[in-house]
This record gives C-alpha cells, structure tokens and sequence, in this order.
C-alpha cells in the first residue's frame, strides 16, 4: 500500500498494482495534484455532488503556467467554466452531438473505416496510430464540423501538440501547445469568416446561425469552442482506440469473438473505456469546506477520480476481468454529473463501428513490437503501435 501517489512522475503507472493494493485498504490517497479517489461508488457520487465543481480550471497554474494565450483560452473552454455560463455553453453546442444526428452518419464512419483498413489489408502489417487511429479520428472531425476532409492532417497535426495540454508534461510541451492553438484558431477563424459570407450546411453555420441573437454564441466563443471540439474530439478517440487495440490483442479469444460478433461493439467500447482509459483521472475542485466520506477537504482542494481504479473496483464489478459479453456497472472515462463529456455518443459510435471491422478483418492480429506510449498518467495512449496480422488474399468487395 502508498500513501501517496507520484501522480506528475511520467514513470508512475495509474493501473498499476500499487494502485489497486492501496485501494483495497482505503478509498482516498494524496497526490502530486490533489487527492484521488480509487474505488467507484466514492467516485460516481464525488463526480455527482454540487459541492464540487470541475477542477481543470487550475491545471495550467497548477503546472506553473500562470499566463500566455494557452492559459487564458483553457480558462474560456467548456473544461474550465462553471454555472450558467457553462450550461449555455454547453446547450449552445449541442446540435453538434444530438443521438439522431451522430446515428445518421454511422453508415459514413463505416465507408471510412472500410476505406483506411483497405490501405493496409494487403501488406499484413499496419502502423496503428498513423494509418487508422488518426485519420479516422481527424476525419470524422472533420465530417461533424463540416471542414474540408483533405485537410485533416493539418487538424491532426495540431489535435496532436495541443492534446499535450492533458499531460503531465504540459510545462515542457508549452511551446508546441501554443503553436498550435494559433493554427487551429487561424484555421477555425478563415472557417468562420467563410460561413459567416457563405453558409452552408454544416455545424459552424448551424452554430452561428439557430440561435436567438440574445443567445448565440460570441464570435469569441464560437472560436474557443470549434478549437475545443476539434482537438479534444479527434485526440481522445484517437488515443482510445489505441488503447482499444491494446486490450483486445492481450485478449485473443476477445478479438476473435469481435470480428465474429460485431454487435458486441457497443459493449466492447464500454468494456476497453472500464478498464483501460484515456482519461485516467477526472479532476474536481471542492466549492466550500465540507467533510466527504470522512475526508476533511478544504474550499478549493482538488480531487482526481482514477477512473481505471474505479472502473476495475472489484466492489462494484465482483469478476473484473475483461469480458465485451458482460453488462457492467457504469465506467467513469466519459465522467458524470453536470460536466459529462459532451461527444460522448460520437466516441461511442465511431468506435463501436470501427473495433468489429478491425477485427473481422485481421482476425489473427497482434502486435508488431511494443510501441511507443504516452504516460500512463494523465491522458494516456499510443504513439506508434505497430501491428501484424495475415494480409487479406484478396481486395474487399465493393459495398
């Protein structure tokens, strides 16, 4: 058992054993940032009590960024706002994530799918990250904000450093972060004027456009929100995925099962996100002095919920072990309460959709060397992850 998690160390492990002996003794521990909670049911009703609000606010200070335009735009994202503020927000950004408009575009999401495997099908070995997690996460960016497909690996470029704000290394990465946050918005911006000259159908017209003018969004905040979507929508698919990938492959029989069954997509998503997340720890910051499970925290005391610890609790999912056939209780990756992530439904889809077509048609694939990976501390996944597999003997047929 630790007393104290080593949270900043690019060295410490989240899903470590460490972690879970620790759990098994106390619910709580202290933290390079805060406190962590590490068992669900504390977890699940932190994230739900109105006595805390989003903590994100403070990371940039609390990684001794006090100023500069990456610390005064994360404090204008949906991440750092609170109250009315970030209900309007939130409901102002909406149309983008609606059940129905996601689900129509499924048959869309699968030609993509289909499309970007074929590049690889017949060599028998693909670099995951670049060849499908990628582009496949850019695109369908790219396909919801109604921006050019061609230029998704510029979005991707650019998703990709200024992701680097969700890790622990952010004070190093400061400069690429701002690098990027200045193309995206330059490139968002040129996006808008467009829109604002010629409309179109699509989310950025839709967003400037639906709304009573006493409502709508500022031009400001049309920007900070587009750069939010964007690169927070494309850098977490694209890292779960990986991490997808990773599960399932130390789980053959899994895989297997997947590209025969490709309605336990949806229940294979779940099932990665509980056990092997992105988002390792959710962030809350305590709104008053107040007493939580016998847990004296004082007025701005930041908690993180480990969301592995809590998803693998064996007090609220008795047989842990990975099973996509299994019903389990509710994962945290996706957070809870009034801060539940807005494009959750778009995560779900996309790689409920893509996860059975890779595994149908690279049945027997595993890994081609151990990669390269970010830190499984902050916002985690692959950066290269080679895979092999049998190459398909003959071009897929046309759909």
């Amino acid at each position: 058992m630790s007393e104290f998690f080593a949270l900043a160390d690019p060295g410490f492990d989240v899903t470590g054993p460490v972690v879970h002996e620790t759990r098994e003794q106390r619910w709580w521990v202290e933290t390079s940032y805060g406190y962590a909670v590490l068992r669900h049911a504390e977890a699940s009703e932190l994230l739900k009590d109105r006595r805390f609000r989003q903590g994100n606010a403070r990371w940039p200070a609390q990684n001794g960024i006090e100023s500069g335009p990456f610390s005064h735009w994360w404090g204008e994202t949906l991440l750092s706002l609170e109250g009315d503020d970030h209900a309007r927000l939130r409901r102002l950004l909406q149309p983008a994530f609606r059940n129905k408009t996601i689900a129509a575009l499924a048959p869309r999401f699968q030609a993509l799918a289909n499309e970007l495997i074929d590049g690889f099908a017949s060599s028998g070995r693909v670099e995951f990250v670049a060849d499908f997690a990628e582009p496949y996460a850019a695109r369908i960016i790219c396909v919801l904000l109604g921006l050019p497909e061609e230029d998704w690996p510029r979005i991707a470029h650019w998703a990709d450093d200024l992701g680097k704000s969700f890790g622990i290394e952010i004070r190093r990465d400061l400069p690429l972060i701002e690098a990027a946050l200045a193309g995206l918005e330059g490139y968002l911006d040129a996006q808008i004027e467009d829109r604002l000259t010629t409309p179109r159908d699509d989310l950025i017209t839709t967003l400037i456009q639906a709304h009573a003018s006493e409502d709508r969004l500022s031009r400001r905040e049309l920007s900070v929100g587009l750069v939010f979507l964007a690169f927070a929508g494309m850098e977490t698919t694209r890292n779960q995925l990986g991490l997808a990938l990773q599960t399932l492959l130390r789980h053959p029989d899994q895989w297997r099962l997947l590209g025969k069954r490709p309605d336990l997509g949806a229940q294979a998503v779940e099932e990665v996100m509980r056990v092997n997340p992105t988002v390792t720890w959710i962030t809350r910051e305590a709104t008053e002095d107040l007493t939580f499970h016998g847990l004296r925290l004082a007025r701005g005391s930041i908690v993180q919920v480990l969301s592995h610890a809590a998803g693998t609790d064996p007090r609220a999912t008795p047989d842990p072990a990975f099973d996509i056939t299994q019903l389990r209780t509710p994962h945290l990756g996706f957070g809870s309460g009034v801060h539940h992530c807005l494009g959750h439904f778009v995560a779900r889809t996309d790689m409920a959709i893509a996860l059975p077509l890779l595994a149908r048609r690279m049945l027997d694939a595993e890994p081609d060397g151990p990669g390269e990976w970010l830190p499984v501390s902050g916002n985690t996944g692959a950066v290269r992850f080679p895979i092999r597999f049998t190459p398909e003997a003959a071009p897929r047929p046309a759909p």
